[in-house]
């Protein structure tokens, strides 16, 4: 299979597709399961490659995710465990259906389209930012924050749908 036509239509599906776009990708320390999905034991850096899919389906990825910067409109495919922390800011999402479980460090979806929290981790070990979204409602947002959560720059109302926060809560809501 062309890998142009791999990356823009479908995720692989053999070995050694998967095998040919981490290649193209530089990705490292992996491990591709008898389902294709990628375990990573390190990180994964996909910043800046005009992406508007991930270019394989990820599974657990030892320390951090980074698909900041591109293009994306979805985030299926996304690791379903990150160690670390999980950047997925300045694309183009307008949901969080795919995102990881659980995320060990901070997840930053900040600067995107965003209208629902909908998908998000129910856990998070840092801090979660999703600030200058078009957000109306935090209804499905992570159960657990283990760091502060910014929701500025959004259209709330209210901060109902927001668990259990260890941190700060940034709003620019008043009197919350």
């Amino acid at each position: 299979m062309k890998l142009k036509q791999l990356c823009e239509s479908q995720f692989p599906t053999s070995k050694e597709d998967v095998e040919e776009v981490l290649e193209l990708y530089k990705i490292e320390n992996y491990t591709i399961n008898d389902d294709l999905t990628v375990d990573v034991d390190g990180d994964v850096v996909l910043v800046f490659k005009n992406l508007t899919m991930m270019p394989v389906k990820f599974g657990k990825v030892g320390d951090h995710f980074y698909c900041a910067n591109n293009q994306l409109t979805s985030l299926v495919g996304s690791p379903k465990e990150v160690g670390g922390s999980f950047e997925c800011y300045g694309n183009e999402l307008t949901s969080l259906k795919g995102a990881p479980r659980e995320v060990g460090g901070s997840f930053f979806s900040a600067n995107n389209q965003l209208t629902s929290l909908k998908g998000s981790p129910r856990e998070v070990g840092g801090d979660f930012y999703c600030y200058n979204n078009q957000l109306t409602s935090l209804k499905g947002a992570p159960r657990e924050v283990g760091g502060d959560f910014d929701c500025v720059g959004n259209q709330l109302t209210s901060l109902d749908g927001i668990g259990n926060v260890d941190g700060e809560i940034y709003s620019d809501l008043k009197n919350q």
